[in-house]
């Protein structure tokens, strides 16, 4: 079922779809807000990456209020675009992933920043038997640029360390854009998150249920977005912090004593010197 107010376009640029006498085996999810620079890179390599290793695949590009072009850009190239009106990373990949076909998705940034020709070896890695598959940027390698010394040094590993500590997910990189699950996994997830942390939420919700979590090396590359980006360092990272609290036991008794507000203040003070995701 699609979230209210997700609405579809035509989908007359599905014909470029790999193998359409099959049904969807793959869904490529790409949350795009005007990546008129960089979209049509992430569309090709997902679409070749599909002819290339013969699977039944389609792209959606999941589009936040794009005026820059994006949208005829998405269509153009194979892609089946759904509009989604409520802002928010999160908000984008969810209208996106209620409109997948396939039993498998893979999910990735529009800024050219990950490699669509890896979507393969997600699907092996799904096909294994695992849940979710992670791409890890720190086994894999970050390229100059690519990342913020903030994010690459603080922010994502120590927001990695949290969740491997509260909630032993096991993982490496767990603000990695570039991810694969399958269908099954996600309706169980319930994921709600509207904006970046809805990356968290997923790791966290599916290690609370015992998921099987793996992880592939991916490279981080420099986007080719040119604008400012969309996510904002102190105003996601504390989002996101308060995400990794939210569902762990010990913010309820935080809460019970009168401590978050207190709690609240200090890791402002925190993310403020150190910077976050």
């Amino acid at each position: 079922m699609l979230p209210v107010g997700a609405i579809f376009t035509s989908e007359k640029s599905q014909s470029k779809r790999a193998n359409t006498t099959l049904p969807v085996e793959v869904s490529v999810v790409i949350p795009c807000l005007n990546e008129a620079n960089s979209l049509a890179f992430c569309v090709d390599k997902a679409v070749n990456a599909f002819r290339a290793s013969g699977l039944s695949g389609e792209v959606i590009v999941a589009d936040n209020g794009s005026t820059d072009g994006s949208i005829q850009i998405a269509e153009e190239h194979g892609a089946r675009v759904v509009h989604v009106p409520e802002r928010g990373y999160g908000s984008a990949l969810r209208a996106g992933i209620a409109a997948a076909r396939g039993p498998l998705i893979i999910m990735g940034d529009a800024d050219d920043s990950y490699d669509f020709t890896d979507v393969p070896r997600f699907v092996e890695k799904l096909r294994e038997g695992y849940d979710i598959v992670m791409g890890n940027r720190f086994r894999g390698g970050i390229k100059p640029g690519a990342m913020p010394p903030s994010h690459k040094y603080l922010g994502n590993p120590g927001l990695t360390a949290l969740l491997n500590t509260f909630f032993h997910a096991g993982i490496g990189d767990s603000y990695c854009g570039m991810r694969g699950f399958t269908r099954a996994l996600y309706d169980r997830l319930d994921v709600r998150s509207t904006g970046m942390e809805f990356a968290l939420e997923m790791i966290i919700k599916a290690a609370q249920i015992g998921a099987r979590i793996a992880e592939i090396p991916i490279i981080l590359w420099p986007d080719k977005r040119g604008r400012p980006p969309h996510l904002r360092s102190f105003r996601d990272g504390w989002r996101s912090l308060r995400s990794v609290c939210s569902h762990h036991d010990f913010w309820y008794d935080f809460h019970a004593h009168g401590h978050a507000d207190s709690f609240d203040w200090s890791v402002c003070q925190s993310l403020q010197l150190c910077g976050a995701v």
